[in-house]
């Protein structure tokens, strides 16, 4: 990420002697060095990274319900100092993230319950956006050794774990805030949402579900290859192409687009029939934009399934080569086993 990091201000939420969750705040914002310009780097590629994220928007409220927009209130208090320019907006920054942090304990405290970390707050601006990123992260615990063979236990953050992180886009939310998608954040696992509290911090509504659109994108690539007649080494070569563009996004943090995405596939001009237009002409057609899902380049590589007992995984090109399906008998015919697997049968029915 080549961004310009603006401002960076870590606090820490623990349980106090009475049971109670707390700030520690910072005093000032971290200066920002090399190293801090390293870390938030860190940060946003693992956020980029996190499969199964949502997206939406600041939940409109009642005029005398100022509790639950005080997030929201507090940010735009900070942009507003900020267009209007001055010598404090580090200032500013801090006490609007030390607001930001009672907010939090408070959300915990209403829905019962308890996370402790160190609670970052990052404004940069990256390819000409402002974003605020904030994130709550643990530590996890690793040895050191020094040139003199000495062990020493530290303590780093555990970016690999990260749960509980939400990315404003405050350029989409100043200039297009009717299009509802500013906000990003990741989604619990298996369903439960680990991350409800910190949604209710935010005051965030969920719009798009980031896992269904890559899940529903990477169908409507595979329909609309069958739909081109393509012979299976062409399709192929066009699912590679899908997933080099997934990848650059990945890395970029930028949102999926239909239409970029559409003229990197095969098309006739003359009839424009396109991606785009297959999912258009679908019943429930792709958004136009979405954040790239990293699961969804496994599904693009390989099928896999379990269940019964049984766990399969194979790359797409072998379907039709090595691996025959027959839908009306429902079974697969593989040739070539692995040789490893192989083995374990051979010894197992004593032929070998």
């Amino acid at each position: 990420m080549s961004a310009l990091i603006h401002h960076f201000v870590v606090h820490r939420i623990v349980v106090n002697d009475e049971g109670k969750i707390q700030a520690i705040p910072r005093e000032k914002c971290l200066t920002v060095t090399p190293e801090i310009e390293h870390l938030a780097h860190q940060i946003n590629h693992s956020f980029n990274t996190k499969p199964g994220k949502g997206v939406g928007h600041f939940v409109e409220h009642d005029a005398d319900d100022a509790q639950s927009m005080a997030f929201n209130l507090c940010l735009q208090e900070f942009v507003a100092a900020q267009k209007a320019g001055g010598d404090d907006l580090e200032q500013q920054f801090h006490q609007f993230s030390l607001q930001s942090a009672h907010k939090l304990i408070q959300a915990l405290t209403d829905t019962g319950q308890v996370e402790t970390g160190f609670l970052i707050f990052c404004q940069y601006e990256y390819l000409a956006t402002q974003y605020l990123m904030i994130t709550l992260l643990n530590t996890r615990s690793h040895v050191e050794v020094n040139q003199a063979l000495e062990l020493t236990a530290k303590e780093h953050l555990d970016l690999a774990r990260m749960q509980l992180a939400v990315r404003i886009d405050m350029t989409q939310w100043q200039i297009q805030p009717e299009q509802q998608r500013y906000i990003a954040f990741i989604k619990g696992r298996m369903g439960r949402k680990v991350s409800d509290f910190f949604m209710q911090f935010i005051g965030c509504e969920e719009l798009v579900d980031v896992k269904q659109q890559n899940k529903q994108l990477v169908s409507t690539v595979d329909a609309y290859l069958a739909s081109e007649n393509l012979a299976p080494q062409e399709q192929e070569q066009h699912r590679q192409e899908v997933k080099s563009y997934f990848k650059e996004k990945i890395d970029s943090g930028e949102n999926l687009s239909v239409t970029e995405l559409s003229a990197r596939l095969p098309s006739d001009e003359a009839s424009q029939h396109n991606f785009k237009a297959f999912s258009s002409g679908l019943e429930a057609p792709l958004e136009d934009s979405f954040q790239p899902d990293p699961a969804a380049l496994k599904q693009l590589a390989k099928f896999t399934g379990q269940g019964g007992g049984l766990s399969l995984s194979f790359e797409r090109k072998l379907l039709g080569d090595k691996i025959i399906y027959n839908p009306s008998t429902d079974t697969l015919t593989i040739k070539g086993i692995p040789p490893n697997l192989k083995d374990q049968l051979s010894r197992q029915s004593g032929t070998e």
